[in-house]
């Protein structure tokens, strides 16, 4: 059974199944302001991979993901460009889902709207204020953390450890708090901005209000897996998992995060930071294989930086990945069980990718070695588990295909601008050759062309 790190407990723990057979996952989901970055690439690749080798281990998942369609971000970028919110977010949701798909990620079995949920928001942001547990202020209503016990699971630590290593910072909001950590369930609008109506009166909810009511809604109580990033572990996931408290209810069983992809200094990618890579003009560099490769071969909790030499690196891995097809097509053999259990092994061990794909290339080598001594028997049985773990993992294959004469020329040209550092011009036939509908992958080693 499959083992994962679980962030509450801090130890590497059986994912248990609240019903036998079926996993309920619930991802948060991106807030759409802007186009996807490749480090949203990795929150969405981790799970894709996650999903794929449950469902190939014979499980059913149901996988729901939200989209934020309200927040900060999105009202001040529509006030910056004079814009309806609305049109922010229905276009950066499209965005999203492009992306996605070019990176081979299926989409989540439920993709709630936090605007969908407001009404059922403001039912249970009623229900914590008549329990006592919230309170109004002048500027919106509060979760009083006091009234949960454990707050600081996720983090590891009580709320007097975490105004300790507070330092002198200046608190947001807080003269509207009785506690310096209680955090906003609900914001009175201001004038303009998006509004909703409330007992209260009109506002929004608050962030960590909506993951909360759109899990519980279509996982239930006690779901099974609760994942994101490491930098949603606090607040985000702990404000989330208050209010159940609050509320009485068994909330995630087990909790998940990965971590981030990082820049050359080892700082974690953000749109805030500026250091953002935008998905799609990766996708229009390279194959978009490349990147899942990449992480593949990453643990899903270590941080990773992504670079040319790693992306070179991911793209000969893919040639030699593609070998298999080209070399022994498709295979009526039954897979070699040894691989498949080294495998299974791997993944079932914290999802151990790195492992797990470097068996995966010592059973390309064997099944090449295979067929060279003439075993065609075993070449096949190994080839036939590559392909089971391939759509393990979501790697798909490729067969190279013939590159017209008049194509290779350009490609030729490209190169040879680039070795004269004439950028303009690499940058023109690069366009060119995309506009005829051309991936083109430019490497170290040269340019390849794929459609």
């Amino acid at each position: 059974m499959l083992r994962l790190y679980d962030t509450a407990t801090r130890e590497v723990r059986e994912l248990a199944l609240r019903e036998p057979g079926s996993v309920s996952i619930y991802l948060c989901g991106p807030t759409v302001y802007g186009p996807p970055h490749i480090g949203h690439g990795r929150a969405t690749l981790v799970y894709d991979v996650l999903r794929r080798y449950l469902q190939w281990s014979g499980l059913q998942v149901r996988l729901v993901s939200n989209i934020t369609d309200i927040d900060d971000s999105i009202i001040n970028r529509a006030n910056a460009e004079n814009r309806p919110w609305q049109e922010i977010t229905s276009k950066c949701e499209a965005v999203w889902f492009e992306a996605m798909g070019k990176i081979n990620v299926a989409r989540p079995t439920d993709v709630p709207h936090a605007t969908d949920y407001v009404v059922q928001m403001v039912a249970m942001i009623g229900q914590l204020v008549d329990m006592g547990k919230a309170y109004l202020t002048d500027d919106g209503v509060y979760l009083s953390v006091q009234t949960v016990p454990g707050y600081g699971l996720l983090v590891h630590q009580s709320l007097a450890d975490m105004l300790a290593g507070g330092g002198d910072r200046e608190l947001v909001g807080a003269g509207n708090k009785r506690h310096p950590a209680d955090f906003v369930l609900w914001k009175f609008s201001k004038p303009g901005e998006p509004a909703w109506p409330s007992p209260w009166g009109e506002g929004r909810p608050g962030w960590h209000s909506e993951c909360v009511v759109m899990s519980l809604d279509l996982l239930g109580e006690g779901f099974d897996l609760h994942c994101g990033g490491q930098d949603l572990k606090f607040p985000h996931h702990e404000n989330e998992r208050a209010q159940a408290v609050a509320l009485g209810k068994r909330f995630a069983n087990h909790w998940m995060h990965h971590g981030f992809i990082v820049d050359a200094e080892g700082e974690k990618m953000s749109k805030s930071l500026g250091n953002v890579h935008n998905l799609l003009d990766l996708m229009e560099h390279y194959d978009p294989r490349a990147y899942r490769m990449l992480l593949l071969q990453s643990h899903y909790r270590g941080p990773v930086s992504v670079g040319q030499d790693n992306i070179d690196a991911s793209v000969k891995a893919l040639a030699r990945f593609d070998g298999v097809a080209r070399r022994f097509g498709a295979v009526s053999a039954g897979a070699d069980a040894a691989v498949l259990e080294a495998f299974r092994s791997a993944m079932d061990d914290d999802l151990n990718t790195p492992s797990a794909m470097a068996i995966v290339f010592d059973a390309i080598t064997q099944a090449n070695a295979a067929a060279d001594a003439g075993d065609e028997g075993r070449a096949h049985r190994l080839v036939a588990a590559i392909y089971s773990i391939a759509d393990a993992v979501g790697l798909t294959f490729s067969a190279d295909e013939q590159v017209p004469a008049e194509a290779a020329a350009l490609a030729a040209a490209l190169d040879a601008a680039r070795a004269a550092k004439d950028f303009p011009a690499a940058d023109a036939l690069r366009a060119q050759l995309q506009a005829a509908g051309w991936t083109v992958e430019t490497t170290k080693a040269g340019t390849t062309l794929r459609r």
